[in-house]
């Protein structure tokens, strides 16, 4: 105890100095939600931005006219989604509470550290999932929609003669919003309300719940402004292709 001798203080593993055992409880609560938080923001980071580089890569297979390789994703682009909407969600995950259930676990293996089997299991299923839907919007205006016209040259300068790419390319941007959809998942899954449980968590974590929204309205302006879509990020507006949009995000959100 704190108000202890010493001796007995310097012998002790534990000194409890507002002689409180429940400080004790406490202390490894923190502990494990800590673990947790950590783990949800490893999970998210790395499944988002491997399943990005592997649409990228497998984009070097699509070649125009000029057997030039066309990517689902600009620069520019890219950098969007790790800075603007995988960025500020991760930041959120590592400051969720701790679930109901964290106290009742058993001791977690010290040898064990946070990137375990399990953890890659987790991944591989997510940045499979997180690529195939991307890859598959990108491709279904090419080739199910756009005759598979993928243009001759300037596709990564000028959108004229490039537009089914651009507007593909768009596409695929939007899907991204997906990588926003892994942050209101219900880590928890012990809970009496299961599928109204993510709407509770989402709201009383502020930093991940704007960070979500502020990423979802921000990705509207940066497709349809002038000058900005074409220019900068390299797309074009869409229409019709919101539907492919939205049917990959109820996809995702049934797989997982």
């Amino acid at each position: 105890m704190g108000s202890g001798s010493d001796v007995a203080k310097n012998a002790s593993d534990i000194v409890l100095t507002d002689d409180n055992f429940a400080s004790i409880i406490a202390a490894i609560r923190e502990v494990r939600r800590s673990f947790d938080d950590i783990k949800s923001f490893a999970l998210h980071l790395l499944a988002g931005n491997v399943g990005q580089a592997i649409g990228l890569m497998v984009g070097l297979a699509f070649k125009d006219q000029e057997n030039l390789s066309v990517f689902p994703l600009s620069p520019v682009e890219v950098l969007w989604v790790v800075v603007v909407i995988s960025g500020p969600p991760d930041m959120g995950l590592g400051m969720q509470d701790a679930a109901p259930d964290v106290l009742c676990r058993l001791p977690h293996n010290a040898r064990r550290g946070i990137l375990n089997f399990e953890l890659f299991v987790d991944m591989a299923a997510y940045w499979t999932i997180i690529g195939g839907i991307c890859l598959s919007s990108f491709v279904l205006v090419i080739w199910g929609f756009g005759g598979g016209d993928l243009g001759a040259g300037g596709y990564n300068d000028s959108r004229e003669g490039c537009e089914t790419v651009f507007r593909a390319r768009a596409t695929c941007f939007a899907s991204e919003m997906v990588d926003m959809g892994r942050s209101v998942f219900w880590m928890h899954p012990r809970t009496e309300t299961p599928y109204m449980q993510w709407m509770k968590d989402l709201w009383a974590n502020q930093v991940l719940f704007w960070s979500v929204v502020i990423g979802f309205v921000a990705t509207f302006p940066i497709v349809y402004i002038p000058v900005v879509n074409d220019k900068v990020f390299l797309h074009a507006p869409i229409n019709w292709e919101w539907a492919i949009v939205f049917i990959g995000t109820l996809v995702f959100l049934v797989l997982v």
